[in-house]
């Protein structure tokens, strides 16, 4: 499974698309790319689609966020007003080979 972020930047607040694209097990787990970018001082939210079969979990302990999304399901995540900086996120099934980091500028 291949997790691809995708921004959208029109849309308020902030809102960073987090799209998760189910591909064969031979390619791992991994977000590609492996970086979101945001504008600070604005509630952001995140909107992660599972298209794998399996769940996945969108967690991060400097965002305070821990959701799972269940195989072939979608959520939306809001994420308080951020002050600017680099903030990781992970799925926590997966933490070894799935990581990626939210740029808050």
């Amino acid at each position: 499974m291949i997790l691809m972020p995708i921004l959208k930047a029109s849309i308020l607040p902030s809102l960073a698309a987090l799209v998760v694209l189910a591909t064969p097990p031979a390619h791992g787990h991994r977000f590609i790319p492996a970086e979101l970018a945001a504008s600070a001082n604005k509630p952001i939210v995140v909107e992660v689609t599972n298209q794998d079969s399996t769940p996945a979990e969108f967690e991060s302990k400097t965002l305070r966020v821990e959701k799972v999304v269940a195989g072939g399901a979608s959520i939306k995540v809001q994420i308080r007003a951020l002050a600017p900086g680099r903030y990781r996120f992970f799925d926590d099934y997966r933490e070894a080979t799935t990581e990626g980091f939210l740029i808050v500028q």
